[in-house]
């Protein structure tokens, strides 16, 4: 089953292989559940469907890396693990056809961002192509993101590329706004925690590591 992460310092109960998984779950490969999407459950699915919000799933195995901080001077010189991402036609119709409309594409978890990230980076005639592939993509303040336009996340470990990846999405002081109030409101972090609802800001891109 599903292993817990590094830093929850207790043994496997029974209650985490059903916990620690979510319920769209399919194919096995990650070395760690994808957390923000722990959040839903079916009846919860079901009410945002009948509101009219459209889904559709993509597959990250996530990497032992992503509970790596980094640790090197230059934020650049940091490499990335690599991870198996699947971003199938019907997610490229889907988010096509979300963006035609106007609509916005809200991701749920870091993986779903970097897998729709990756794809978009690998696209060679359109926003986003299907992507089948192996993935070292490296979210950090000055990314261009291209698909994603809102992100459901945990709150991230100190250092980490996870945190980077969420201030690249709505800024640097904006997120350590979040994180300064989430601490003195005592939210819960991490795989087990609370969760945030963010929109992309633009402006984002012109902050730099070190401003």
């Amino acid at each position: 089953h599903m292993p817990l992460p590094p830093y929850i310092d207790r043994p496997d109960e029974d209650a985490d292989r059903e916990l620690y998984q979510t319920v769209y779950s399919e194919k096995p490969g990650a070395v760690a559940a994808p957390t923000a999407g722990l959040h839903f459950d079916e009846p919860l699915l079901e009410k945002l469907r009948a509101k009219g919000v459209e889904m559709a799933f993509v597959t990250l195995h996530v990497g032992a890396g992503t509970f790596q901080p980094v640790r090197v001077d230059t934020i650049e010189d940091h490499i990335m693990h690599s991870e198996y991402a699947e971003v199938p036609q019907d997610v490229v119709d889907a988010v096509l056809a979300a963006k035609a409309r106007g609509n916005r594409v809200i991701a749920v978890g870091t993986t779903s961002v970097r897998s729709l990230e990756s794809a978009a980076q690998a696209a060679k005639n359109d926003l986003i192509e299907p992507f089948f592939d192996d993935t070292q993509i490296f979210i950090y303040p000055g990314f261009q993101y291209k698909v994603v336009d809102a992100l459901v996340t945990n709150f991230h470990l100190p250092e980490s590329t996870l945190i980077m990846l969420v201030s690249a999405f709505a800024g640097y002081q904006h997120t350590m706004n979040a994180y300064k109030a989430a601490v003195e409101e005592k939210y819960r972090f991490f795989s087990y925690g609370d969760a945030m609802f963010i929109t992309y800001n633009p402006q984002a891109i012109n902050e730099r590591v070190g401003e």
